[in-house]
C-alpha cells in the first residue's frame, strides 16, 4: 500500500485498484481507519478523536490532491506525495 503522507505518527496510504467510493487508509499506532475522500467521513475503523481531527483537517486541505491520487491508483500510476499537516 503506497504511503502518500506521514505526519505526527499518522500514516496516510492508498491501495492500487481499490474499491469505490474513493477513500484513503489511515494508520496510527494500533488504530486503522478508512476515510471517504468526498465527505471526509470514516467508512470503517476507528481513530482517537484528536487524531481523527488532525486527519480531517489535513484531508480538507488536500482533498483535490487526494482525488487526483485516487485516479492515479485506479490506473496503477505512481501516486504523488501529499505534504504533511504542519
Amino acid at each position: 500500500m503506497p504511503e502518500i503522507s506521514r505526519f505526527l505518527g499518522i500514516i496516510i496510504a492508498m491501495y492500487y485498484k481499490d474499491h469505490n467510493p474513493p477513500h484513503f487508509h489511515v494508520r496510527y499506532n494500533d488504530y486503522k481507519a478508512i476515510v471517504s475522500i468526498r465527505d471526509l467521513a470514516v467508512m470503517d475503523g476507528k481513530l482517537p478523536p484528536k487524531v481523527l481531527g488532525l486527519v480531517i483537517e489535513w484531508a480538507s486541505l488536500y482533498q483535490k490532491e487526494l482525488q487526483e491520487d485516487w485516479l492515479l491508483a485506479q490506473e496503477f500510476e505512481k501516486l504523488k506525495r501529499i505534504p504533511p499537516l504542519e
